[in-house]
């Protein structure tokens, strides 16, 4: 108990630094000290999956987790956010470097969820303001006030520190949650859940991917490295591994339907990418 105690304090250790210059950065834009950023930000909105998939593809969670807070307050659009949490994948990279894949390798798979998490973002945008004509949303970043009760009327810095502490809180206390029940059930277990079956496969490596767990991540990379899985139920199951992120989402979006909306999204994205993968038969 000691253990996970102090593994989910480390690893939410980890998401502070991202946490809070995210929240500095809201707080500037809300109280108007942040205009020649909301003029930016503004200019790259149309490319928001271009960067997002770029800065997801680092090995850190801690952007999942900014990403829903951007999201939240209506800084970032779907498909930006969509993009960072296909391209992200918390321990995947650490658990490859520590098993000594090749280095091309790794390239291949980082580069293929770049790739992947960019279309897909760039899809959800066209389908979003062509297809189902959805007009851009204003910012709308009060709202994150107004859901946690903060009351920030202390300055930029001190309410920044504010929204950091509680959603830190909040992460850590239900990752402790997650990782008891990880430990309870034990990973052999969630490795079992797999099937060589084609699309069962990809559809149950996707659902293990949703865990916001890095459990999950380890799970799936070391069932790929030790040959276990293919390439496509590897690639499905980290495609939909956004982390934390999700938590964060459902903490501080107020449109439950929407965020359901996104993860279901975020689900058929990884078992379609997965598949394919798969039936081209891609290897890295």
């Amino acid at each position: 108990m000691l253990d996970l105690v102090i593994d989910t304090l480390i690893d939410s250790a980890k998401l502070l630094p991202f946490l809070f210059v995210t929240y500095l950065l809201m707080e500037l834009l809300e109280h108007g000290a942040g205009g020649a950023l909301v003029k930016k930000i503004s200019a790259v909105d149309k490319a928001g999956p271009l960067w997002g998939a770029a800065f997801g593809v680092v090995p850190q969670c801690g952007f999942s987790a900014a990403a829903s807070s951007l999201f939240a307050g209506r800084v970032i659009t779907a498909g930006t956010l969509l993009a960072i949490y296909l391209s992200t994948s918390d321990e995947m990279l650490p658990i490859l470097l520590s098993e000594s894949v090749p280095v091309l390798t790794i390239l291949k798979i980082l580069g293929t969820k770049l790739c992947i998490a960019m279309v897909s973002g760039f899809a959800v945008e066209f389908g979003l303001y062509f297809v189902l004509h959805r007009t851009d949303v204003q910012m709308n970043i009060h709202a994150i006030c107004e859901e946690e009760n903060c009351h920030c009327e202390d300055g930029v810095f001190v309410s920044a520190c504010k929204h950091t502490v509680m959603i830190f809180i909040y992460i850590l206390l239900i990752s402790f949650v997650l990782n008891v029940l990880i430990a309870w059930i034990g990973e052999q277990t969630l490795a079992g859940f797999f099937s060589n079956e084609p699309l069962l496969g990809q559809m149950a490596a996707a659902l293990v991917g949703l865990i916001p767990n890095c459990a999950a991540s380890v799970v799936i990379t070391s069932l790929y490295v030790d040959g276990i899985i293919g390439a496509g139920m590897m690639m499905a199951g980290l495609l939909a591994n956004a982390g934390v992120g999700l938590l964060v989402l459902f903490r501080l979006n107020r449109n439950s339907r929407q965020n359901i909306t996104i993860i279901c999204l975020l689900y058929v994205l990884s078992v379609f990418w997965g598949l394919v993968i798969s039936l081209t038969g891609l290897q890295f």
